[in-house]
């Protein structure tokens, strides 16, 4: 399955190459825009349903997901799954529950996203669920590029691919890196 979806990345022009600033403010020679991938909706479809069959063996109420890459694998892996799917936001610099979504005690939860390198905004996530009196099952993502640093986030934690992906510190980039200008290309 990770090469298929590798090759799904590639044909789709969604695994992208150059200098890029993650949202963890580490530095990549390469970048995953699921976007990309996303936006053809077959495409979306399949690989959220992998994503959704690897969930099937977690018991869970609901899906959440972070905004705004985990809104479509969210939806589409909730729809899989015939749960209902809700999304948590930013609201000055830190996400927060909205829109009139709720979060019942001892509710059940999988938590999807599409790309995690330290995994922060899923870890936001399961902080608010559990801040609410809710349950995190499990934590899937499409994308895990966190390779040997691993995030431990007290629960089980699938990916479709697992790869490790250079990362650096803005104040140790190797010069070849150093030479490209940077870009963000993910969410604010």
């Amino acid at each position: 399955m990770s090469e298929d979806l590798l090759a799904l990345f590639r044909r789709s022009g969604a695994l992208l190459g150059g200098h890029f600033v993650l949202r963890s403010g580490l530095h990549s020679r390469e970048y995953f825009q699921c976007a990309l991938l996303l936006e053809h909706t077959d495409v979306a479809t399949k690989v959220c349903g992998w994503l959704a069959d690897k969930l099937r063996q977690f018991d869970c109420d609901a899906v959440i997901s972070p905004a705004l890459g985990g809104i479509i694998v969210g939806q589409e892996v909730g729809r899989l799954l015939g749960k209902r799917h809700i999304f948590v936001e930013k609201d000055e610099g830190k996400l927060v529950l909205r829109r009139g979504f709720q979060i019942l005690p001892n509710e059940k939860f999988v938590v999807v996203e599409d790309v995690v390198t330290r995994g922060g905004r899923v870890q936001e996530t399961i902080d608010i669920v559990r801040a609410h009196g809710g349950v995190v099952s499990a934590v899937g993502v499409i994308v895990d590029r966190s390779g040997a640093t691993k995030p431990d986030f007290s629960c089980p934690f699938v990916s479709l691919i697992e790869m490790n992906v250079e990362t650096f510190p803005a104040d140790k980039l190797p010069p070849d890196l150093a030479k490209i200008p940077a870009v963000k290309p993910g969410s604010k």
